[in-house]
């Protein structure tokens, strides 16, 4: 992994990869999600609860939603939410990385936290795979669907939080660094 990262985090390709990412995400916020939502009465879409949901919250939304709905959060939405967490993945873990090759830690353990969006990306399939198996089972969902697609929405938001986290203190300390060098 680290031969790979590596190879890959020039600021150019880092750059290109981040703007993409953000785009795509960008194009979901304003375009795709708001379509779904337009069907269910304000209820936010299952992507969108970083607490989880469970059985009640699912068949409300699914049944707000009604058959057009839930055919555009299938063939609009998740389309899309299927580009996105790879891309995530990919890109936020080269710029973690990039940050963590300016603090010379690369060659630590802390290469490892560059896993946080990967694993947050491999949570985010594993739902929409979840998702796509609910919305086409609807209304005949069953408890272990719904609660495991659950578990691993919970499960992407605490890896895309917990890395979030990690990316702002390795910038404020890749930035402090810079200031002292600077100084000295």
């Amino acid at each position: 992994m680290k031969e790979i990262v590596k190879r890959n985090i020039q600021g150019g390709k880092v750059l290109i990869l981040f703007i993409l990412t953000n785009l795509v995400y960008a194009f979901m916020l304003l375009v795709s999600i708001p379509k779904v939502m337009a069907f269910s009465d304000g209820m936010k879409l299952l992507d969108m609860l970083p607490t989880g949901y469970n059985t009640e919250y699912v068949n409300s939304l699914f049944s707000k939603l009604g058959e057009k709905g839930r055919e555009t959060y299938l063939f609009n939405q998740i389309p899309i939410d299927m580009i996105y967490p790879g891309l995530f993945g990919i890109s936020y873990c080269l710029v973690l990385a990039f940050f963590l090759n300016e603090l010379r830690k690369l060659d630590s353990f802390f290469i490892y936290l560059c896993l946080l969006p990967i694993l947050a990306g491999f949570f985010d399939y594993l739902e929409n795979f979840g998702i796509i198996s609910m919305l086409s089972n609807y209304p005949e969902n069953t408890n272990f669907l719904i609660s495991s697609t659950n578990i691993f929405t919970v499960l992407k938001s605490i890896f895309t939080s917990i890395f979030f986290v990690v990316l702002l203190v390795t910038m404020i300390t890749t930035g402090i660094q810079k200031l002292r060098n600077r100084d000295n």
